[in-house]
């Protein structure tokens, strides 16, 4: 059993004074925030504990994960909270959580990843099953989850060496049918953290390279992904880089897929979404960099991102809502929506 509930097993509410999250009522524009001209940003949930990723329930309700103290420290919870009710504390749901990085709703389910293991529980609150554990891992975390077109859950194994070579099981992205056994989608992807289909049902996946490739750092990445596709790590990194040290060549690293679009190294891409108001465009959270850039779904690989948001320390998570987009705003504690004015 992993997490905490109400004695009678219902969601409990938040105490006010464990921190005062709320939805706000009303247009609150955030202090050094910066879009576009013809772009609106507004404050439409305050005053959470480093969120990390944000699903929107079918009924407009948010599941929110956070770490709500240090990364290790085991306190992290996921919160219920309706934006449309600013007057209605949230509740948690589940409490207890080693370091969330993943949350997302599935019918009356939720699904949760932890540091290392995926657990699953019922939405209205109480202790959650171990759907699987000891994930291998980069030491630090999986990233966040995802629903596919066939209702599967999508999550990564972060990658980890084995001498100079991926670590069985590791540097792989799944998709596990709440029935049934996880398969494998993709691998040779260090640290796959964030994903989104397109409005065709292209699977794009935002990748983390991390470390050092013969010496120097190596870009991060956002790529396009098909069932069986080896991109490579960590032998090829970047747009078909081979890495000498792991056996690395031209000639292997030219049939892995090419990069869509490469970010400065460490700028640490978390999240990618569909713009709400143009299909033709993806927008990616970059954590360190502290923006999120947009990046277009056409053009000659890999392509350019240009500047969208800025002004956020640390954004973690977005999602496209209809005809918003949401940051969730890790540092400052908040969910943004931005739309055209």
């Amino acid at each position: 059993m992993i997490g905490g509930c109400a004695d009678d097993g219902a969601v409990a509410p938040i105490d006010s004074g464990r921190g005062g999250v709320a939805p706000v009522s009303g247009d609150v524009l955030p202090d050094g925030v910066r879009v576009p001209d013809g772009f609106t940003v507004t404050a439409v949930v305050d005053g959470l504990s480093q969120p990390t990723q944000l699903d929107v329930l079918d009924d407009g309700r948010f599941l929110v994960a956070e770490l709500h103290g240090s990364e290790n420290e085991g306190t992290g919870r996921v919160l219920l909270l309706d934006p449309a009710r600013p007057d209605d504390a949230p509740a948690v749901v589940v409490d207890g959580l080693l370091k969330p990085t993943g949350v997302v709703g599935l019918g009356p389910e939720l699904w949760v990843m932890q540091q290392r293991s995926l657990s699953r529980g019922p939405l209205t609150g109480g202790p959650l099953t171990v759907v699987l554990d000891d994930l291998p891992f980069n030491g630090r975390s999986e990233g966040s989850l995802s629903v596919d077109g066939e209702g599967r859950v999508m999550y990564e194994t972060s990658g980890t060496l084995d001498g100079s070579v991926a670590a069985a099981g590791s540097a792989t992205l799944w998709a596990v049918d709440p029935g049934g056994s996880p398969v494998p989608v993709a691998t040779g992807l260090k640290n796959a953290y964030g994903r989104t289909l397109g409005a065709d049902g292209t699977l794009w996946q935002t990748e983390i390279a991390d470390g050092t490739y013969d010496g120097a750092p190596a870009p991060d990445e956002l790529v396009r992904v098909e069932a069986g596709d080896d991109f490579g790590w960590p032998r090829c990194v970047g747009d078909r880089t081979p890495v000498a040290q792991y056996g690395g060549t031209a000639d292997s690293c030219v049939g892995s897929p090419r990069s869509h679009a490469l970010f400065e190294p460490g700028a640490t891409p978390t999240s990618v979404a569909v713009a709400p108001w143009d299909d033709g465009v993806l927008l990616v959270a970059l954590w360190n960099a502290g923006q999120v850039v947009a990046v277009p779904v056409d053009g000659t690989e890999p392509v350019a991102p240009e500047p969208f948001l800025a002004g956020v320390d640390h954004p973690q998570d977005l999602v496209a809502d209809g005809d918003r987009l949401l940051v969730v705003d890790f540092s400052g504690g908040r969910i943004l929506a931005v739309t055209v004015a």
